[in-house]
């Protein structure tokens, strides 16, 4: 009978497992899922949805301690964006009177874009969190709570609830928004009963835990050394999708057009939910390409594309394992409620969330972070259709997050305390940890967070050495080796099909 039931549960899972891959088979192509770190938070989530990793937490344990790293919620185009909008905006007017003045048919123009304007125009600011992101913090701080009621049953203190953000004004907002949502009814302010929370940030010019990346001289002169190459790369991308924007629409379009297009698709679906207008110039196929496109630059630049990228991270990952040894010592002392700290809440940038998830070896396989421990290469992601688990929609989208929460367990074996992580609130395999997401803390300590602690911030950072610029020259005809055997195998445009 046990055998037959074995043979049952197995037959529906399999069942299961078919029903759901069709289903995403047949699912209608979104361009919302494709627009690398400016997807939205809850459309990052459908597609992380796919990939769940089975973690049940024993009966027996408790959670303990949260450390939440969280990006800013969607926010408005930066000063820079708003001009680049304002002059593709001028642009398209000129393509159109040229079309025009040439007597070309304009039944190939979209009807939208002949009298386009950008909805910026005229922003003598930018960058700041909207509508959207304060909403995309205040309900992750609503489920935070709710999901782990025993570390936040305690009367509010700062010492107990630690909420930290970077001088840039869309992540304290963001620290507020999700605050408000984590004491939402906990106080006696106004209707909604608010209470007022501490939200601490260290200045932008030494703040090495949360802006290390704005810090490091080494990383600033590396970054600047690659942005050309990377640009370089795109190229050939550009070319084609120019020249086939050029044949369908009939405009005199450039590569800085295109770009700027896909910059504008991505800010209407993110921030307007408009599809419709600039995303519909372009095939789903043109759209994973350039969305690969902007993973290259991501993985290259802030990932691991090089180590410094998240080496430089260290001080934020020896705040989180202090915060864990405090919380571990404060368990084993049995200090009294109230005196300890419960959560430590950091709130920042894609630009600190990236290295943080590439220290503890996020998005990895198992053989690529063995790889990363010795300090050797990555390839760079595969170009679609093939799959890849570096995709700046899942890896930072707007309010994108990593929370490691640190659990006491009463087992009958020599481990006491895990780890356990989630990405954007679902369980994360660490290959690390031999694919589990649910680490013994010891294993977590010595296998993931020590081999990086050899590497001090103000040495990695303070002094550029001829060997880094080695380095980076290599790196680069590495890339571009790569990258035409690529486009050797075969063309980078797939056959156009429509949104």
């Amino acid at each position: 009978m046990l055998k037959e039931g074995m043979n049952i549960m197995i037959l529906l899972l399999l069942l299961f497992l078919a029903i759901t891959h069709f289903s995403n088979a047949d699912e209608p192509f979104d361009v919302r899922k494709h627009l690398a770190t400016v997807t939205r938070y809850a459309d990052s989530k459908e597609i992380s949805a796919n990939s769940l990793v089975s973690s049940e937490i024993p009966d027996q344990c408790t959670s303990i301690h949260l450390n939440l790293v969280a990006r800013h919620g969607t926010r408005a185009p930066t000063k820079k964006k708003i001009r680049e909008l304002e002059a593709l905006d001028a642009h398209l007017e000129v393509l159109v009177r040229d079309a025009k003045g040439h007597k070309q048919s304009l039944e190939k123009i979209p009807a939208w874009l002949a009298g386009w304007r950008s909805p910026w125009k005229g922003k003598v600011t930018g960058g700041e969190l909207i509508a959207e992101g304060e909403d995309e913090l205040y309900h992750l701080g609503i489920r935070v709570r709710e999901r782990f009621p025993d570390l936040f049953n305690e009367e509010y203190h700062p010492d107990v609830y630690s909420i930290k953000t970077t001088q840039v004004p869309r992540a304290s907002a963001s620290a507020v928004a999700f605050a408000m949502g984590l004491f939402n009814e906990r106080g006696k302010l106004g209707p909604g009963r608010h209470r007022a929370f501490a939200v601490t940030s260290e200045s932008r010019a030494s703040d090495i835990v949360l802006r290390f990346h704005d810090c490091c001289q080494s990383y600033k002169a590396f970054r600047k050394s690659q942005e050309p190459n990377v640009d370089k790369l795109k190229e050939p991308l550009l070319n084609e999708i120019t020249r086939e924007l050029v044949r369908q629409y009939g405009l005199n379009f450039t590569n800085q057009d295109v770009s700027s297009l896909w910059f504008l698709c991505k800010q209407e679906a993110s921030l307007l939910n408009i599809t419709n207008q600039a995303c519909s110039l372009f095939s789903p196929s043109e759209v994973s390409l350039l969305e690969w496109a902007d993973d290259l630059e991501l993985f290259i630049l802030k990932g691991y594309g090089d180590t410094l990228n998240y080496r430089m991270g260290v001080p934020l990952l020896e705040d989180v394992v202090q915060s864990m040894e405090l919380a571990i010592k404060a368990k084993e002392e049995g200090y009294a409620p109230g005196i300890y700290e419960k959560a430590r809440m950091r709130f920042a940038h894609a630009e600190t969330l990236l290295p943080f998830s590439c220290l503890i070896g996020l998005f990895l396989e198992e053989s690529e972070f063995e790889l990363i421990q010795r300090e050797e290469s990555l390839e760079l992601p595969p170009k679609p259709p093939k799959n890849r688990n570096w995709r700046g929609s899942i890896v930072a989208p707007f309010a994108g997050n990593n929370m490691l929460i640190l659990y006491s367990c009463q087992l009958d074996n020599s481990s006491k305390y895990f780890v356990q992580v989630l990405h954007n609130e679902r369980p994360i395999a660490l290959p690390g940890c031999n694919g589990l997401s649910f680490c013994p803390f010891e294993v977590f300590k010595e296998k993931i967070v020590v081999p990086h602690l050899k590497h001090d911030y103000n040495m990695l950072c303070d002094v550029i050495e001829q060997k880094q610029k080695d380095s980076a020259s290599s790196k680069l005809s590495q890339i571009l080796g790569w990258f035409w055997s690529q486009r050797n195998a075969g063309s980078l445009l797939a056959q156009k099909d429509s949104l």
